[in-house]
């Protein structure tokens, strides 16, 4: 069996009627996990939320490694909460530089 990324096995679920374009799902792939990073009170109680965010930041920063549908320019990546647009242009060579990881509280500019 091949050792697929969690978003390259989402986005190929999504296509399932289609294998063969499940580049053009690993968009909405990518929103589905960025939608789960925050676990609800069941996944709370079952586990630690902290390694939960990490492992789904981990996910999401394959987003850049992936073949995405050349139709789909638009939807290239977004933040982990899907309301910054981001293209593999917008941030460095460091697939992990549009991951913003909030210790306490930001201070006010």
């Amino acid at each position: 069996m091949e050792d697929r990324s969690l978003l390259e096995r989402l986005a190929r679920h999504l296509a399932a009627s289609t294998p063969d374009r499940w580049p053009d799902h690993v968009a909405n792939a990518a929103s589905i996990l960025a939608l789960i990073k925050e676990p609800d009170s069941a996944m709370r109680a079952a586990g630690d939320a902290t390694h939960w965010g990490l492992m789904i930041d981990a996910a999401l920063r394959e987003r850049w490694t992936l073949p995405h549908s050349s139709e789909d320019v638009s939807n290239d990546g977004a933040d982990e909460e899907g309301e910054i647009r981001l293209t593999p242009q917008a941030v460095g060579h460091d697939r992990a530089d549009w991951v913003h990881l909030h210790h306490g509280e930001e201070k006010p500019s």
